[in-house]
């Protein structure tokens, strides 16, 4: 993997973790480089434009590190959204490429609005079912503001993740109720257990429909796998199988971009000054919280556990000459 392309893996890292979403920054670089030195991945893969009409673009990430073909796909996206003012790039042949808000924001400094979509492991079951053949399928959508903070919503279709469980994990925590079934189905607050059952979906079985919806999206307009065609999360994801869409937005397109920010400003302000339940001491717009989490990291430093911190080190013994 070129100096390039592990400066990009590594920022989609760092910017994870700087907003406070830990489940999704440098916790995986053990991963990470178990997938690159085990063969799967190529560390030289090469994201590959495969067709592209006009708004509808379609992009072979080349089996390289799912950051590097989503990163490309988003910015061809943007480029394109100058010129049709919407556009789509739907991605085929990656892997797992972290946060979804990283390339969602990207579209944020040109005035449009970002969303993006990934694939993930079968992790749930349809409603009322018992086999793991739905992925909790992220969604990640991001709104230019003027002044206030953008919006940003970044999220699965399950209560939490296999990564954020691997937190609680490594703390010893008890994760709440629900988010997980055992491998029995009941719900569980440990978090070992929790890894080898079932996650819950958000929502019942709306949160389970939210899902298959992304999945498909994700995956069926660039050819990519669906599904346990990806793999499982007993013996891992097929390296090259994954799938990603990206849209970019032109807001001038559809409206005065100043007007259009300052009335997302309006959003966040009523909001955030809205009446507040017993025992909320702040009300937040999507991205809120990250944002304030974000500026704090920037002056005090980004705070890692222990077996984070082990986790690095060991993988960095691993790659050393």
């Amino acid at each position: 993997m070129g100096g390039n392309d592990a400066q990009l893996l590594a920022d989609s890292l760092v910017a994870a973790d700087v907003r406070g979403i830990h489940s999704h920054g440098v916790l995986r670089v053990p991963d990470y480089v178990e997938k690159l030195l085990a063969g799967g991945v190529d560390p030289n893969g090469r994201p590959t434009l495969v067709s592209d009409r006009a708004a509808a673009i379609v992009v072979d990430g080349g089996n390289s590190m799912g950051q590097i073909g989503a990163w490309f796909a988003m910015g061809l996206a943007i480029e394109r959204a100058k010129a049709t003012n919407v556009a789509v790039a739907a991605v085929r042949g990656s892997n797992h490429c972290g946060a979804m808000f990283h390339y969602a924001m990207r579209a944020l400094p040109e005035d449009m609005i970002g969303i993006a979509m990934t694939n993930a492991l079968p992790t749930m079951a349809p409603w009322g079912g018992k086999d793991k053949i739905v992925g909790i399928n992220p969604l990640a959508v991001a709104i230019p503001s003027q002044d206030e903070p953008p919006v940003v919503l970044d999220a699965a279709f399950s209560y939490s993740s296999h990564g954020k469980i691997r937190v609680y994990r490594q703390k010893g925590e008890p994760i709440p109720a629900t988010w997980a079934y055992d491998s029995d189905g009941l719900p569980t607050t440990d978090a070992a257990k929790a890894i080898e059952g079932l996650l819950q979906p958000i929502g019942e079985y709306k949160g389970v429909g939210l899902a298959i919806v992304s999945g498909v999206l994700s995956t069926l307009l660039s050819g990519a796998s669906y599904g346990s065609e990806s793999g499982n999360m007993a013996e891992g994801a097929k390296a090259g199988h994954d799938g990603h869409v990206f849209i970019a937005i032109n807001v001038a397109g559809f409206e005065d971009v100043a007007r259009f920010k300052s009335r997302v400003d309006g959003i966040v302000q009523e909001i955030r000054g809205s009446a507040r339940a017993v025992g909320t001491s702040r009300l937040y717009a999507p991205g809120g919280l990250e944002a304030e989490t974000e500026a704090s990291y920037r002056r005090e430093g980004i705070p890692l556990n222990e077996m984070t911190w082990e986790g690095l080190e060991c993988a960095s013994r691993r790659v050393s000459p």
